[in-house]
């Protein structure tokens, strides 16, 4: 059986942790910061854990991360 091949778009974006759960880039803050609120900003710092539907989708990308 060959080797699956992982998605190069997923590897660049997500990472999975040791737990098992996938750490990504937060969302919102690409452009349009004059709009939003301070709170959103500063709550959009950093990286956040996937939802457990949204880790399931990334996880078939990522066969063996």
């Amino acid at each position: 059986m060959p080797k699956m091949k992982t998605k190069s778009a997923a590897k660049k974006r997500f990472k999975v942790t040791a737990n098992g759960r996938v750490v990504a880039g937060q969302a919102g803050k690409r452009h349009g910061m004059i709009k939003r609120t301070n709170k959103f900003i500063r709550d959009a710092r950093g990286t956040t854990i996937l939802s457990a539907a949204d880790e399931k989708i990334v996880k078939l990308y990522l066969p063996y991360a």
